[in-house]
């Protein structure tokens, strides 16, 4: 049945609707604090360059620590308690800062404990979310709600870091925190109102087993297939470059380029807007040229004119990092949306939290380290060599792509053999991607 007959997602499915909202407001207040974050350091705390890097890692490293028992928690509990904890846990930290900074307590310390915190706290939500999905909508939903979360996100991703860099400038990067914390607030309330409840896990998944061993699952779960082995290297491999210069990108276009933090907040912002137009072109590019193809396209293919972002000088020299910026974020995002939709259809439901974990564990572990990367060379060299490396590793990072099963392949494959074990071989990509499966319901940086 067409999407026009059955009315889109938004409009006919009330829980996916709060759900979607829940994830709006979270990605709008965490791309606010992206750009708040790193402005309060440089403006307030006068930080350096490689404090600036840490300060990014700090968020994404709890993924190396935690990543990974996580995954197995959640296959074991229900996903929405998890994320309510999760949204509620991270309203003070947020709302704390601003409050510090009035007593003459902020520091770059305190920013690092507060981005140790809420990047534990995400941990939980995304394995949690990625996993739940599946959960409230049918196979034949599943493309659309993947897409429209994708795009939703890279809007209030948009959103935010224009905000971000505009309240920066009248009222203080500090403050943003507070509409931070304002936002998991409404995505607690949104998850809160959610009708759908799960039921409890019974049968072998609540059998009492080897933490040790259930981990080791989910990653020969990854190790063993190679469209999820391919998927994931080039997801590690991709977020060390993109977070290589994402994470000086603020100190380069404030102390290389020239801009005010108004400026800093609309360039980024508008470059974001890539992501919706990925969003919204990947389905139908995918039905079109094959699912293994637009990725190669969309992942490979944009990413190349990552190379103009270093090349960007002050006045109409900025539409280089636009136009830069907008490709990369147009193929990340809809490379997201095929992906997602070919992982949550090809893994058994009671490994995908698992299976995200294992892949988030490698895709978002790397994060950190990129960032460092990038607090590193932006330290060691000139601001614009630091930016010309690391971007030049997004192109190269698709070379993972090319040499493997995606290049010969027209589409990816739509169903694990029932049978098969972590290490088997799966079926061969035949039907193209449709959004259309009768079988049951099977994750800004690379997933």
């Amino acid at each position: 049945m067409s999407e026009a007959v059955r009315g889109g997602l938004l409009r006919r499915h009330r829980d996916f609707r709060l759900l979607w909202c829940s994830e709006t407001a979270g990605k709008f207040g965490a791309s606010l604090t992206g750009v708040a974050t790193p402005l309060a350091a440089v403006s307030t705390l006068h930080a350096s360059t490689f404090e600036v890097g840490v300060l990014t890692a700090a968020a994404w490293l709890p993924w190396l620590v935690i990543g990974l028992p996580v995954g197995v928690w959640v296959d074991r509990l229900r996903r929405r308690p998890i994320m309510l904890t999760a949204a509620a846990l991270s309203v003070p930290p947020f709302a704390g800062v601003p409050i510090a900074a009035r007593f003459g307590w902020l520091s770059v310390g305190l920013l690092l404990a507060v981005a140790l915190l809420t990047g534990t706290a995400a941990v939980f939500f995304q394995t949690a979310y990625t996993a739940y999905l599946p959960s409230i909508l049918e196979p034949v939903d599943q493309p659309e709600g993947n897409a429209k979360l994708q795009g939703s996100a890279s809007a209030a991703q948009i959103a935010g870091l224009g905000s971000g860099g505009l309240i920066a400038q009248v009222a203080g990067a500090v403050n943003g925190m507070f509409v931070n914390a304002a936002t998991f607030l409404i995505s607690f309330l949104c998850l809160s109102g959610i009708r759908h409840r799960e039921s409890r896990v019974t049968g072998p998944e609540r059998r009492p087993r080897a933490l040790v061993g259930e981990v080791g699952e989910g990653l020969r779960l990854v190790a063993g297939d190679p469209w999820l082995r391919t998927l994931t290297l080039f997801g590690a491999t991709s977020n060390v470059a993109l977070m290589g210069y994402q994470s000086i990108q603020v100190v380069f276009l404030v102390r290389g380029v020239g801009l005010a933090s108004g400026g800093v907040g609309v360039l980024i912002a508008a470059a974001g807007a890539g992501g919706v137009v990925g969003a919204f072109v990947a389905r139908g590019v995918a039905r079109r040229i094959g699912t293994a193809r637009a990725l190669l396209v969309f992942e490979l293919g944009l990413s190349t004119l990552a190379l103009l972002i270093p090349l960007t000088v002050g006045g109409a020299g900025v539409l280089l990092y636009l136009a830069g910026g907008c490709s990369v974020s147009a193929g990340v995002v809809a490379g997201n949306v095929i992906k997602a939709s070919f992982q949550q259809r090809y893994c058994p439901p009671e490994l995908l939290g698992r299976l995200t974990a294992s892949a988030a564990f490698l895709n978002y572990g790397a994060i950190p380290l990129g960032a460092l990367l990038g607090g590193v060379l932006g330290t060691v060299f000139a601001l614009r060599t630091a930016m010309a490396v690391t971007t030049a590793g997004v192109p190269l990072a698709g070379l993972i792509l090319l040499f493997s099963p995606i290049r010969r392949s027209r589409d990816f494959p739509t169903s694990r053999p029932p049978t098969a074990g972590p290490g088997a071989v799966p079926a061969p990509a035949g039907e193209p991607f449709s959004g259309v499966r009768s079988a049951s319901r099977a994750p800004g940086a690379n997933p």
